[in-house]
């Protein structure tokens, strides 16, 4: 098994700003392009079932350029964001409802924000986005200490397509069209993976991005919330709440944070 190779940096254009980690400004610029995730319907199916997840105010990790949390507050629900990168939260007030999304700029692992919330998400993929497992298990302790008693915490995740690796191979590709190629990388014994992305312009000058990511089984993500006071209340393939199954390609994750009792010891951390 060969390793994951030193990954590439972030910064690709001398307009980023290392702050702002994998999600600079030439990330940014064309992060709310049209179609796939920010397709309209797209877009309304998680909005959807957030909302009616939601009894009170919501919190979202990585809020990114406010795809889910502007249409979500445009709704009245009161939301409020942690985001890592400024380049993307600076483009959050010019969406509909984004003006009323409170945005905090940090790291989603244990910047806090004042208020005590209904609801926490992390959608997107981007739990992925945190590459080792103390890291991951600190994110959903982070969600914990914002929840209140019976508030829940929402993840949106793929499924590593371990089963389509064939033998003494370690990459899988996910897209060949005109002018790009993607591929995954994958390491089994550190859960570490990249995703690679080879764009050629018309002119030929090429563009090479890679992103390190971490996958994790559900099950291992259920122990991460038991050590973060939470239990699993729904598990679906998919934001149309469909049953999970052997051939899902992700899922979509939602624990709810026990209340406290007098005679129970608090959650760790």
């Amino acid at each position: 098994m060969r390793t994951v190779p030193a990954v590439a940096s972030p910064i690709v254009s001398a307009t980023d700003d290392p702050a702002d980690g994998w999600f600079p400004e030439s990330v940014a610029t064309d992060y709310d392009d049209p179609g796939g995730a920010n397709a309209p319907e797209a877009v309304a199916s998680v909005v959807d079932v957030l909302a009616d997840l939601a009894d009170g105010p919501v919190l979202e990790f990585a809020v990114g350029t406010g795809r889910i949390a502007a249409p979500l507050a445009a709704r009245g629900v009161p939301v409020s964001g942690i985001e890592l990168s400024r380049a993307m939260a600076e483009r959050v007030a010019d969406k509909p409802g984004g003006g009323e999304v409170d945005v905090t700029i940090g790291d989603m692992t244990r910047t806090r924000v004042a208020g005590e919330f209904s609801l926490v998400y992390l959608v997107f993929n981007t739990i992925g986005n945190v590459t080792t497992q103390d890291g991951q298990v600190d994110v959903f302790r982070n969600a914990a200490a914002h929840l209140r008693p019976g508030g829940l915490f929402v993840v949106e995740v793929g499924l590593p397509d371990l089963r389509r690796l064939p033998p003494g191979q370690d990459i899988v590709p996910f897209a060949m069209t005109p002018g790009y190629v993607g591929f995954d990388q994958y390491d089994v014994v550190t859960q570490e993976f990249t995703s690679n992305h080879v764009t050629v312009s018309p002119d030929g000058t090429g563009r090479f991005r890679r992103i390190p990511f971490r996958y994790a089984w559900p099950a291992e993500m259920d122990l991460m919330a038991r050590i973060a006071g939470m239990r699993l209340k729904h598990r679906w393939a998919d934001w149309g709440r469909s049953e999970l199954t052997a051939e899902s390609t992700g899922h979509v994750s939602v624990w709810e944070k026990a209340p406290h009792h007098p005679h129970e010891a608090p959650p760790l951390g």
